[in-house]
């Protein structure tokens, strides 16, 4: 067994390193932990900025106009459910079935099409990729005002106004840009040799696609596609400009935003503030449930490409 025995100067330079190492580590975990205490008070204080609107707006639904007018945020004394019904009958029902119409068309075609444009731009190379590219993704960088005036006079040629297959096709237009940019980056991540394998089987394109991408992609279709719900269903400067009556005969068809705004004019002069609340809780239940029920899977689908 050797000893090793080192001088005086080098034993303290051992023990000053140590203890050097030592405080940077303490350093470093108090400002890890002083940024914690940050980012969670912040996202507390957001949470509570979008929470407490939602539940004043709930609590509104079963209360009286005079208890809202006394105090807004007090809790409802007797819980009245007919503002549910009255806002029901006074429209909200069919503004309700009007938007899902559009959107059991809308929200599928602007996956399918939107998928199958990323997947060709990201898995296949030829002239004019990045340019074509860059057309989808720069439609996400002009607002939809700019387009508003050309828009209507091209579906007004179209004979479309106050329809629900023109007010899809619009839909599916304004919603392709963020789906080519999300699915393409999605796309670019999945294995190149399972793509390999299927060409040597022999299948085809389109077979490859549908049957063997698609499905491995399946999480970032969730993401996209929920948020494609979100954005259409909040969607109110298109169907205010196309979907207006065009004459006496022409029947209303107007979108869920859009009938609460109508909801608001109907009552004139009159207070009834808790069928405006009962509208726009109905219209905002079946959001949060669907943002609720695929938490995880679009977390899953927005980091799954930054893991693999």
């Amino acid at each position: 067994m050797t000893t090793v025995i080192k001088a005086p100067g080098e034993a303290a330079a051992e023990r000053a390193g140590g203890s050097g190492r030592t405080g940077e580590r303490e350093n470093r975990r108090s400002e890890g932990t002083v940024l914690n205490v940050f980012s969670h008070g912040f996202l507390a204080v957001w949470a509570i900025l979008i929470v407490l609107p939602l539940v004043w707006l709930a609590l509104g639904s079963f209360k009286t106009d005079a208890q809202i007018g006394g105090s807004a945020l007090s809790w409802p004394s007797n819980w009245h459910f007919d503002a549910f019904s009255r806002a029901w009958d006074k429209g909200i029902g069919d503004y309700f079935a009007n938007t899902l119409i559009v959107m059991v068309f809308s929200v599928p075609l602007t996956m399918l099409f939107g998928s199958m444009a990323a997947y060709v731009l990201a898995r296949y190379p030829f002239r004019g990729n990045r340019l074509t590219y860059y057309f989808f993704v720069s439609g996400a960088m002009f607002p939809v005002f700019l387009a508003l005036v050309p828009l209507f006079f091209m579906v007004k040629r179209l004979d479309m106004l106050n329809s629900y297959q023109g007010l899809i096709l619009v839909y599916v237009a304004y919603s392709m840009p963020f789906t080519v940019f999300f699915m393409h980056s999605f796309f670019r991540t999945l294995p190149t040799a399972v793509h390999e394998a299927a060409v040597i089987d022999g299948a085809s394109h389109t077979r490859i696609f549908f049957q063997v991408m698609l499905p491995m992609a399946k999480p970032g279709l969730i993401s996209v596609g929920i948020f494609n719900v979100l954005g259409q269903w909040n969607q109110y400067i298109l169907p205010a400009v196309l979907m207006q009556p065009q004459d006496s005969s022409d029947p209303e068809r107007y979108m869920l935003t859009q009938g609460l705004v109508q909801l608001q004019y109907q009552m004139g002069y009159e207070t009834d503030l808790p069928v405006l609340f009962a509208g726009v809780t109905i219209a905002m239940i079946p959001m949060l449930v669907v943002y609720l029920s695929f938490q995880r899977q679009i977390q899953a689908g927005l980091t799954s490409a930054t893991i693999k």
